[in-house]
């Protein structure tokens, strides 16, 4: 296995001239559009059934749609990224993100508005692929794990601050504000991006070896069964995390929660995730990846589960359903980067590829999540706790089978 990784290409960018001052923040905020679009029009699909005359599945679609394309395209923005050069990729991402938002704010059926938020994933998913990749490049050391510790703390305040601000401005100005502004971010970082970013030359190696070349990685990490069960364990969270987003304006909705309040509600998770990977730092030059890991699984299950027994019991308030969920939030924090970790790590010249590869599932799995939550009524939190219990379990399978087949002789 050592010879064949060693004839694989090494795909890096080199970059031809100083890094601006501000590169830490730019990069930072191209990372972040894809969530801050996801999540900014959330508050608004609770009215959009009446709006559109559509059924909540159908409205789903949107969500499904939007995270579908944000997780596919990553496959190709990365090798293209590695071919012709980050910034152009970049910026033609941000370009059809910017036509994608517009289109999604002139939409007047639902049909159009899915479509419009699909090419509005597929645009966004650019700044997350090539921004991951210049940290890559442009940092070192200690340097990159400080930058990375800021993208993760970053990538948790962006849901509920986008929830917030999109409630805002659906009550204020109507759903379609939301996306105007993320259309005028999109140009905004567009120029950013031209003027901020330094210039980056092809790799080598992407040059010289084709597209097989590009993509022959992925062959190479499907055949690892450790890979594919970290991945299964990152696509559980995922899925739990998307049925989150999706579900919990639902069954805030039915209590009563105005789209403007319910992004005081949406934060407790994505504000207890920071929590999580804060004691993750502390934690693991002590206990190991292992305790770390279980100790995520059992904090993320008991969320849920607590939420279920409260509503079983007639405890039916917005905070019984939020409050209980910040153990689900820490308990990602606690999973998440020893996992990610261990996903990149197993083929140290695929790390790329494995990112990609594990990011791909993690919003296809995210996609279906979110579908599936508008499948089912959501007037009490029952449907949505049962959901989420059903994505852990799937994580806490994989779990079990990877020690499994590392505890043998």
């Amino acid at each position: 296995m050592a010879g064949e990784n060693s004839r694989l290409p090494m795909t890096h960018a080199t970059p031809d001239t100083p890094p601006h001052r501000w590169l830490p923040l730019n990069l930072v905020a191209q990372m972040a559009l894809g969530l801050l679009a996801m999540t900014i029009c959330l508050p608004s699909m609770q009215d959009w059934p009446a709006t559109f005359g559509a059924s909540q599945a159908q409205v789903q679609l949107t969500f499904s749609g939007f995270v579908a394309a944000f997780g596919g395209l990553q496959l190709v923005h990365g090798p293209l990224s590695d071919r012709i050069g980050r910034k152009p990729v970049l910026i033609g991402g941000l370009a059809l993100c910017l036509v994608g938002s517009l289109s999604s704010a002139a939409a007047t059926d639902l049909y159009g508005l899915t479509l419009a938020r699909i090419l509005q994933g597929a645009g966004s998913a650019a700044g997350m692929v090539v921004g991951r990749a210049m940290v890559q490049d442009l940092f070192q050391g200690s340097g990159r794990t400080r930058m990375m510790a800021f993208v993760g703390m970053t990538m948790g305040v962006c849901p509920p601050v986008a929830m917030l601000v999109g409630g805002q401005l659906h009550v204020r100005l109507g759903w379609q504000a939301g996306f105007i502004l993320i259309a005028a971010l999109a140009g905004l970082l567009m120029v950013a991006a031209w003027r901020g970013l330094p210039a980056s030359r092809p790799a080598r190696a992407a040059q010289a070896g084709g597209w097989n070349a590009l993509f022959a990685g992925y062959a190479t990490l499907v055949r690892q069964p450790n890979f594919l069960l970290y991945v299964a364990i990152l696509a559980s969270a995922s899925g739990t995390f998307y049925a989150f987003l999706a579900g919990a304006p639902l069954v805030l909705g039915s209590y009563g929660v105005t789209p403007d309040r319910i992004g005081l509600y949406i934060m407790a998770v994505p504000t207890a995730y920071i929590v999580g990977n804060m004691l993750t730092t502390r934690l693991i030059g002590r206990r190991g990846e292992r305790f770390i890991m279980n100790l995520g699984q059992g904090l993320s299950c008991a969320g849920p589960a607590l939420v279920l027994l409260l509503a079983l019991i007639g405890l039916h308030t917005p905070l019984a359903l939020a409050l209980p969920l910040v153990l689900l939030g820490i308990g990602n924090g606690l999973l998440m980067p020893p996992t990610l970790v261990g996903t990149v790590g197993l083929v140290p010249s695929l790390a790329g590829s494995a990112s990609a590869l594990a990011g791909l599932m993690q919003q296809m799995v995210g996609a279906l999540s979110g579908f599936l939550v508008g499948l089912v009524v959501h007037e009490t939190p029952v449907n949505l706790a049962l959901m989420m219990l059903g994505w852990i379990a799937v994580g806490l399978v994989a779990q079990a089978v990877m020690y499994r087949v590392a505890n043998r002789p």
